[in-house]
C-alpha cells in the first residue's frame, strides 16, 4: 500500500504562505511560528524532490512546478474539508441553524407559512432569512453560505426546483405625466423618464431589478422605498404585481403598458447549494416550502 510522502497540513501551509504573500504574513494568520512554516515548507520540497517556491527579497514565489502542484492541493484539502464537515454534519444530525436566500420579489407571506409550518417541528432551529436580489443571491450559493435559496435563474451547475411565476407590472402615481398615456408605443417613451430601480446584492453587482433602458435611474435597496417615490408622483417602477395591488385597486398607482407587452414575467425557483451536506432540518424546510407551490423535493440517492 502507497504511503504519502506529504501531509495535508504541509499543504495547508503552503496555501497560507502563497495566499497571505509571505511566511510572516501566513505564520501571524495561522498563528504558528515562522520557523515551523520554513520548515514544513523545506520539508515538503525535500520529500517531492521539487522546489515548490522561491524566495525574492521578502517575499516568497512559486516556481511553475509549484504552481501546477498548488492549484492541484486545493481540491485535495478542500475535498477532505468538505468530507469532513459532512462527517461533522452526520455526527451533530439536526441542524442548529438554518440560512435561508430569499429573493427579494419572491412574497414573503409564503415563506413565513413554510416557517410556521416548520416551527412546531424545528427542535430549536435558529433560522435566518437573508432578502437578496439577483447576484447577491447567486453569490450566496456558490459560496455556500446559505443552506437554501430562492432565487430566479440559479448559478450554472445548480440545480433548482421551480416554485413560481411571477409577474412584474409597470407602474407609476397617476399625476406622472407617463399616467396619460396608459398604453405606450414603445419604450423609448419611458427612456425619457425618470426609472427606479432596486439595488443587486451581489458584492460585484452586474445589473438591477428591471427594464434598465431609462437614461435617468434612482437606485433603492427594496420595493417599499420604491413604492414610497412612486406616491410622490417622481419616476416609474417595474414592481411584482403582489405588491402593488392595493394600491392599483385604491386607485394610488396606475398601470402602464407597452404596446405588445403586459408585464414581465420571471421564474422562481428553489436550490440547495450544498445537496450531499444537507441535514434533516434542511429537508425538512426544502419540503414544506415546495408543497405550497404542490412540488415535491428532488429524489436523492
Amino acid at each position: 500500500m502507497h504511503r504519502p510522502k506529504s501531509t495535508l497540513e504541509q499543504w495547508r501551509i503552503l496555501q497560507a504562505v502563497v495566499d497571505y504573500g509571505g511566511y510572516a504574513q501566513a505564520a501571524d494568520k495561522l498563528n504558528k511560528s515562522q520557523s515551523s512554516l520554513n520548515h514544513a515548507v523545506a520539508k515538503l520540497q525535500s520529500q517531492l524532490g521539487i522546489q515548490l517556491l522561491e524566495v525574492r527579497g521578502r517575499k516568497a514565489y512559486l516556481t511553475e512546478q509549484g504552481e501546477v502542484l498548488l492549484r492541484r492541493s486545493r481540491h485535495v484539502t478542500q475535498a477532505v474539508s468538505e468530507l469532513e464537515q459532512l462527517a461533522n454534519n452526520l455526527e451533530q444530525g439536526w441542524e442548529p441553524t438554518l440560512a435561508i436566500a430569499r429573493e427579494l420579489v419572491y412574497p414573503m407571506d409564503k415563506l413565513t407559512d413554510a416557517l410556521a409550518a416548520f416551527l412546531p417541528e424545528s427542535r430549536g432551529t435558529r433560522v435566518t432569512v437573508v432578502d437578496t436580489v439577483i447576484n447577491g443571491t447567486n453569490e450566496l450559493i456558490q459560496n455556500n453560505q446559505v443552506d437554501l435559496a430562492i432565487c430566479g435563474t440559479p448559478p450554472k451547475g445548480y440545480i433548482a426546483q421551480p416554485l413560481c411565476d411571477l409577474d412584474f407590472y409597470l407602474v407609476c402615481h397617476p399625476s406622472h405625466p407617463l399616467a396619460l398615456t396608459p398604453e405606450l408605443e414603445d419604450d423609448h417613451i419611458l427612456a425619457q423618464h425618470l426609472q427606479i430601480v432596486i439595488k443587486d446584492t451581489g458584492v460585484n453587482p452586474q445589473q438591477e431589478t428591471g427594464w434598465l433602458k431609462a437614461e435617468q435611474r434612482w437606485t433603492v435597496s427594496n420595493f417599499h422605498e420604491a413604492k414610497v417615490i412612486l406616491s410622490k408622483g417622481i419616476g416609474f417602477c417595474w414592481v411584482p404585481a403582489h405588491l402593488v395591488e392595493k394600491e392599483l385597486a385604491a386607485g394610488e398607482l396606475v398601470r402602464l403598458k407597452i404596446k405588445g407587452s403586459n408585464s414581465r414575467r420571471i421564474v422562481l425557483t428553489l436550490v440547495v447549494p450544498q445537496r450531499d451536506k444537507q441535514g434533516p432540518a434542511s429537508k425538512l424546510l426544502e419540503s414544506l416550502i415546495l408543497a405550497l407551490h404542490g412540488e415535491k423535493p428532488l429524489a436523492t440517492s
